[in-house]
């Protein structure tokens, strides 16, 4: 039995999954094993829907599962995709009507940090809108030439949260290096008591978000930019009080320049994080090379190849593999398995498996610095040959 290797030219490729179709010939991201064993198989097995296990209805959000998940540990609970609707719509309310009160403090006494906690805030309230919007439209079934309907816009959204936070985080440190070379007057009180109630707004809304599910990148995206705006307002009610007790005037653009690194940080964070799903990469915490180690270990599996392992959206890993079993093994009970083992340890359960069964052949595997492999043909029996007559 071999392990997963590698082979750069392999020009065989796994189907790509969608649930009810046949291979399409499409290439994945990442080819962690490639069997020199390839060839033709005698009897091909395609992947059956009913194969062990009912498949999960893929074209509805949660995978056929509303609001919980079947993993390693048994039975989880995750908020449903409504509830996450209704949570974002109570953040929006709450920081949209602080928005307007803190610009008009902000333009009546002069504070850059105030200024800036708006621009941020203005943000915040854009990034949940599009969040909003970016989750109803993933919502909607696939269908048509959107195989995964609609489901990637949420990372879209993610991202343009990403790179929101990184454009505002600039626009945020040019006038803040410039108060800083040319300090002008800032009133103290007004700029802590507006802060102060900034932070008890922001409290509420990063609490609102924190119940939602963050494992969705376009959650996380919106919670980002609260969060980064609570520690905004943290920082401008310090430069407050400083500015009261000292008259340091410089503190107001130091904690405007605290909060652009803040988003910055984020920023990049979650543009990291969607360029993973884009690239189509495996999921974070998800070794290919330990998928194919286990999947080879099973029971009569002689080869694993054209194993390929991504994300369509945030929580919805999907894999494809080519397994060859030994001639005298029983394809569909291994594909049965398989999808078990993927689905137990590693919570995959978008997977299609094209099992065949492996041509009698004499593999020899030569450790060094790159895998060496020969096939040989196994020898005809004796009576076979054709010379004899």
């Amino acid at each position: 039995m071999t392990g997963p290797t590698n082979h750069a030219a392999d020009e065989q490729r796994s189907p790509r999954p969608h649930a009810g179709h046949g291979p399409d010939g499409a290439s994945r991201t990442a080819s962690p094993n490639v069997s020199p064993a390839a060839s033709p198989a005698a009897s091909r097995h395609e992947e059956r829907p009913d194969a062990g296990h009912p498949e999960p209805d893929h074209d509805q959000p949660g995978g056929g599962h509303d609001g919980h998940h079947h993993g390693p540990g048994g039975h989880t609970h995750r908020p449903s995709a409504s509830a996450d609707a209704r949570l974002l719509t109570a953040a929006l309310a709450l920081i949209g009507g602080f928005l307007i009160a803190e610009a008009i403090v902000g333009f009546a006494v002069g504070s850059v940090a105030l200024l800036s906690d708006a621009a941020h805030m203005l943000t915040d309230a854009g990034s949940l809108a599009l969040a909003l919007v970016a989750m109803r439209l993933a919502a909607r079934p696939a269908g048509g030439p959107l195989t995964y309907g609609w489901r990637r816009i949420e990372i879209l959204s993610a991202q343009a949260n990403g790179f929101a936070l990184l454009a505002l985080a600039l626009v945020l440190a040019v006038p803040a290096i410039g108060r800083l070379v040319h300090p002008t007057g800032v009133a103290g009180t007004p700029v802590l008591g507006t802060a102060l109630v900034g932070v008890a707004v922001h409290v509420g809304a990063t609490t609102l978000l924190a119940r939602a599910d963050r494992r969705s990148l376009n959650v996380e995206g919106a919670f980002q930019h609260v969060l980064t705006d609570l520690f905004a307002f943290l920082a401008t009610a310090a430069a407050g009080l400083v500015i009261i007790l000292t008259g340091f005037t410089r503190a107001d653009p130091l904690a405007a320049l605290v909060v652009a690194a803040m988003m910055v940080r984020a920023g990049y964070g979650l543009i990291r994080d969607t360029g993973r799903v884009f690239m189509e990469a495996a999921p974070v915490g998800v070794d290919p090379a330990e998928i194919g180690r286990a999947l080879a270990a099973l029971d009569e599996v002689a080869d694993v190849h054209d194993l390929h392992v991504w994300e369509v959206t945030s929580g919805m890993a999907a894999l494809s593999a080519h397994l060859l079993v030994d001639p005298a093994g029983d394809c569909h009970r291994i594909q049965d398995a398989a999808r078990h083992l993927l689905r137990e340890r590693w919570r995959i359960d978008h997977v299609t498996l094209q099992v065949d069964h492996a041509e009698p052949t004499l593999l020899t595997i030569t450790l060094g610095p790159r895998w060496q492999c020969s096939v040989t043909p196994t020898p005809p029996e004796p009576g076979h040959d054709a010379g004899e007559g």
